[in-house]
Order: structure tokens, then sequence, then C-alpha cells
């Protein structure tokens, strides 16, 4: 484990809140040997578009949903609804209405922070086409016939919001929907790559 962690040197940075971070070079890349490179992926250009596509889905992707699943008080009510009965929080009244008008407050922030349409859904739906367009109409998945790792991070992105409104309303006005049904099921049948 001590040689595996070299490839992945820290890098202490400051973030937006003059925070001090530690950043990980490499954390998007999967190291492999030269060998296992060329079973795993067809070309460079395969390798690189992953990474660009994990990184998206982490940076670009996931900081649209806050402010799509809080967009309402009927919204944020119903993500933490969701959340306190999935988590098993049981009658927790505060936590549930608390959080719910914490959230949607948050979100009017976080969508001026993120310089978000006066309609945040746009801003989602956009992300989730600008995905599907990279895929193309040649491919099943990013990865090919079977999804890579950019799939599996934009898959889990996307069913963070499952059950909530927004999920639905992305299934509907997006052409997500083929894409993340076929994810579903290699997810359930553990049918990704293999490394």
């Amino acid at each position: 484990m001590s040689e595996v962690v070299k490839y992945f040197p820290r890098l202490p940075s400051t973030n937006a809140w003059g925070n001090e971070v530690l950043e990980y070079t490499n954390k998007y890349w999967v190291m492999l040997n030269e060998i296992k490179i060329t079973e795993v992926y067809t070309s460079k250009h395969a390798r690189k578009e992953e990474v660009r596509w994990r990184q998206w889905a982490d940076d670009w992707l996931v900081n649209r949903i806050k402010p799509n699943v809080y967009r309402t008080p009927a919204e944020a009510l119903a993500t933490y609804d969701h959340i306190v009965r999935e988590g098993n929080f049981g009658s927790v009244p505060f936590a549930k209405y608390g959080g719910a008008f914490y959230m949607f407050w948050a979100s009017k922030v976080l969508k001026i922070w993120y310089k978000l349409q006066d309609d945040v859904r746009e801003d989602l739906y956009m992300a989730v086409n600008e995905w599907i367009t990279a895929i193309g109409r040649k491919r099943k998945f990013m990865g090919g016939d079977k999804p890579n790792l950019a799939d599996l991070a934009v898959y889990g992105v996307l069913r963070s919001m499952e059950d909530l409104e927004a999920f639905y309303d992305v299934m509907e006005n997006t052409k997500v929907k083929k894409w993340y049904l076929a994810t579903e099921k290699q997810v359930k049948e553990q049918g990704g790559r293999n490394l």
C-alpha cells in the first residue's frame, strides 16, 4: 500500500473560503501497468476522456444537485422527508423542517455562488445533456459497451436524486433516461469493465 500511496501525492491548497485543504494529484487516474492499460483503455484518448468526465461529475454536475433538490420550499421539504425516512432517523420533526428550511435558503446562495440561471433546472438539464452528447450516438456508455468509471461517477450523482422531483424532471426533460437505465442494469449485474 505504501507503494500505491506514492502515486497520489498530497498538495495543500486554499479553497474559496480561505480554508486549507488537501488535494490529491492523480486522484482521477487509475494506476495500471502498461500492459493492463491497453487491456482496459482502447486508446490514450479513452483514458483522458474518462478522467475528464469523472472530474466533471465531481466539480460541475454535483454542484447542480443541491440548488435543484431544494429549489422550492415544497421540494426542500420532500427532500428532507426522504432523507429522514431513508436514513432511519425516526420521527425527528426538527431535522426535517429545520433542515428543509435551512437548505431552501442555502440553495439560493448556491444558485448565486455557481452563477446558475433563475430556473436552476435549466442548468441541470444542460449539464445532463452535455454528458449525453459527449457519449455520442455510437456508444452505449462513455466506456463503450460497458460502463467505465466516468459512467459510474455520473450515475452516482444522478442516483442521489432518485425519488425526488428533480430526478423525475431530468428523466422527462433530457435524453439521459436510456443511458441511466442501462447503467443501472449494469451496476445491478456488476457488469462494468474489469480492471
